[in-house]
């Protein structure tokens, strides 16, 4: 039996009473009637129930903090058959402002058969609950009319500028006729006489300027009558001709001695406007056992009976201890994959897959790309795609697959990268629409985010695909350089890969930096394919025009692909460019292929060396030229560092062109150093070396051409189409497996 062991029966216990927290928790926010404006219907029914000048009764509370035990089964009976009008809370009738908390408190209060007012005290205000306070009940200061009397209520928060309400107060009272003025106001402006247990500097009324002016306008104007919370005592002090009273007994934290202890307000008002109180005391928890231990049992009795949130916290340390334990000893750990998992059922029908992606065509870029060649090979199988993606000038018209999204703000001296609306509704609208079988995520942040969020709403797996390096882009992010690179992007990852239900990766080493910084998802390697074909189908006529047009003789010609951006270390090879060409003879080009908004300054930098005759910045080519621009290189270089895969580089290869590269988490796997090309580490003289050699070198050039095709060859489109496709039949049948299985099951 399960519960022979105690740490087993400690986890249950926890769980249960987690469970059920849980649940009240979640019926107060999805369950419990609406409400909104109470405050409306309540002064109605006092002014249908007092005609004007008529003498009337109330009761004034403080401090019910979602009091069950106290208020509402003690203390609304004896309201109920006191023949009272109306009641008002002094402040803090809620325990916290979270929306659970007003929902209690509207179960409670729907008990009472007499009318009720609520001032707006700390409690209602914190935990962003002054929204809830007035979308529940109203303003936050306010004032009516009741018999012979005239109540006012002021907020003592901060939520409302405090001299507004001076000027509104001093108004009010000046045109008042009333003949009697009783005034509401969560902390008190008054320190008591008595000492008020647990007080702090914040539980009364502040600024001192708010203070004085108030205190000032209650003598200017002859208030009869001043209520406060906020402290967990009853204390009336006078001044002058009003009465200061400070009432909180009305269900929180209190000691039941002669200071602190549990009771009500009874308020007397005559058709005169004389006013008058009376303290209605509440023995509560006299036993004789515990005459002595009384103070100490109504601490544990409020603390626990009345405030809920140090309950939820007590109760939740318990059981995250427990389940700590439970893990560590009770549940094998299986490190290795399912191989149980049974893909069939997915691959043998059509998928639906939403893709949500932060750029795409036509912005140029190796994730646009990526994706695109994605999308053909699943539709050529016969699946069907969404992709939410921004939208940009100039994209095509007719795009049945594309769900485009204005953007929020364009970032960049070409406004290339965009934050799209992530907050429009119909995004949401138009994916539950298309019902995706799973959602493929290719960034950690902003349309990921939302479309991980869409996942979980829909109950489908999420997969991200880590395209990007994200610490090679802080000059990117409005944060410290150093804090983005080296904590933030890695923790950004990690926590966005751990949220999702598998993670594919381009290469082996990446998928090791993703182990290395806590990424426990199930990982799958699966390089980006490329239109192997299309390199192969190239005319030799469009070379030899494309040759012409350049200008093009007997030099070799070098090519290179990347957007012209500071993480592309274009720099280190315009200044490796430059050294080599004063150390060989052999004639070359450089064309250097991509936009970007260091073009200018990159520009300027060849100008300055003299290098407009070796190393040209072509611009943008359009995707359908990009295989003749290929064919037309001797080899390709490249010295980016912030790559995952490098996609680029493979297809260089199946145009034929041995490559040069700097050693990366994106080219180890690719690059095979003498078979395909060569991999240096990040420094000019062994780059530089390297590329002289294949220069110079019309043998091993032609040896190293032919190798780099045959590796090409096994990275078509189709073969990564269905490739993913079979990632994304195992992710289902791990997160079907998952939800039909039990999370805890005992040895």
């Amino acid at each position: 039996m399960i519960f022979r062991n105690p740490l087993k029966l400690l986890f249950y216990l926890c769980l249960l009473v987690v469970f059920l927290l849980v649940g009240y928790k979640t019926y107060l926010n999805l369950f419990t009637e609406d409400f909104e404006g109470i405050h409306t219907e309540q002064v109605e029914q006092i002014y249908r129930e007092l005609d004007p000048g008529e003498s009337f009764s109330f009761a004034v509370v403080g401090n019910i903090n979602n009091s069950v035990g106290v208020f509402e089964d003690r203390i609304i009976p004896e309201l109920n058959r006191s023949g009272l009008d109306f009641l008002v809370s002094a402040g803090n009738a809620v325990s916290g402002g979270g929306e659970d908390k007003y929902r209690a408190l509207y179960g409670t209060l729907s008990h009472l058969e007499i009318p009720y007012l609520l001032t707006f005290g700390a409690h209602e205000f914190e935990d962003f609950g002054s929204f809830r306070f007035y979308d529940h009940f109203g303003p936050h200061f306010f004032s009516i009319e009741a018999g012979a009397a005239r109540l006012i209520f002021l907020d003592s928060t901060g939520k409302t500028p405090w001299r507004w309400q001076i000027r509104w107060l001093k108004d009010l009272l000046a045109q008042d006729s009333s003949k009697a003025r009783i005034l509401f106001i969560g902390h008190p402006p008054l320190h008591p006489d008595e000492n008020a247990p647990f007080d702090q500097k914040d539980d009364y009324l502040a600024p001192p300027e708010f203070r004085d002016a108030l205190l000032q306008t209650i003598e200017e104007h002859d208030v009869d009558r001043v209520f406060s919370a906020n402290l967990s005592l009853y204390s009336e002090k006078t001044v002058g001709d009003t009465t200061f009273v400070t009432t909180g007994g009305a269900g929180g934290l209190v000691m039941n001695n002669d200071t602190s202890f549990y009771h009500y307000v009874r308020v007397d008002v005559g058709s005169d406007g004389e006013v008058s109180h009376n303290l209605e005391r509440l023995e509560v928890g006299q036993h004789p056992i515990l005459k002595r231990l009384e103070s100490l049992w109504f601490f544990i009795y409020s603390l626990f009976y009345t405030g809920y949130l140090n309950f939820i916290l007590i109760v939740a340390v318990f059981a995250a201890i427990a389940i700590k334990l439970y893990g560590a000893i009770f549940i094998g750990k299986d490190y290795y994959p399912d191989y149980d998992l049974d893909p069939a059922p997915w691959l043998e029908k059509p998928m639906r897959v939403a893709m949500f992606t932060n750029n795409y065509l036509p912005f140029i870029g190796g994730v646009p790309i990526s994706i695109e060649r994605l999308r053909r090979g699943l539709e050529a199988l016969g699946d069907k795609l969404l992709i939410v993606a921004p939208r940009y000038k100039g994209q095509p018209e007719a795009e049945p697959h594309v769900l485009r999204v204005p953007s929020l703000l364009a970032m960049g001296e070409k406004r290339e990268f965009r934050l799209a609306n992530i907050f429009l509704a119909r995004i949401r609208k138009r994916v539950r629409a298309f019902k995706p079988d799973i959602i493929h995520l290719h960034h950690p942040f902003w349309l990921g985010s939302l479309g991980l969020f869409v996942a979980r709403t829909l109950s489908i797996p999420a997969i991200y695909t880590y395209h990007t390096r994200l610490e090679h882009y802080a000059h990117f992010v409005p944060l410290p350089g150093m804090l983005f690179r080296n904590l933030i992007s890695h923790a950004l990852i990690k926590r966005f890969a751990n949220k999702c239900d598998g993670v594919i990766v381009p290469t082996y080493s990446t998928e090791e930096y993703l182990r290395m910084i806590g990424v426990k998802t199930p990982t799958f390697v699966q390089p980006t394919g490329i239109e192997y074909h299309k390199f192969q189908d190239v005319q030799q006529e469009d070379i030899k025009k494309l040759r012409d047009r350049l200008e093009l003789k007997d030099e070799k010609v070098f090519v290179s692909v990347s957007r012209l951006s500071n993480e592309k270390n274009i720099d280190f090879m315009i200044e490796a460019i430059d050294a080599l060409r004063r150390e060989t003879d052999v004639p070359f080009r450089f064309l250097m292929i991509g936009d970007g908004h260091q073009k200018d300054r990159l520009q300027k930098k060849i100008e300055d060396l003299g290098l407009q005759q070796h190393f040209t910045l072509v611009g943008a080519v359009p995707p359908d030229e990009m295989a003749t621009w290929y064919r037309l290189g001797d080899a390709f270089l490249f010295a980016s560092i912030s790559e995952t895969q490098g996609m680029v580089i493979l297809e260089a290869m199946a145009a034929g062109l041995p490559v040069v590269a700097v050693r990366s988490s994106g080219i180890e796997d690719v690059v095979r150093h003498g078979f395909n090309g060569f991999k240096t580490p990040e420094k000019q003289d062994q780059w530089r070396a390297q590329v002289k050699k294949l220069l110079e070198d019309d043998e091993l050039r032609e040896k190293l051409s032919s190798q780099a095709l045959e590796f090409a060859g096994d990275y078509s489109v189709e073969q990564f189409a269905s490739d993913v496709r079979t990632i994304y039949a195992t992710t289902l049948a791990m997160y079907d497996k998952k939800r039909k299985g039990s999370v805890l099951r005992p040895e």
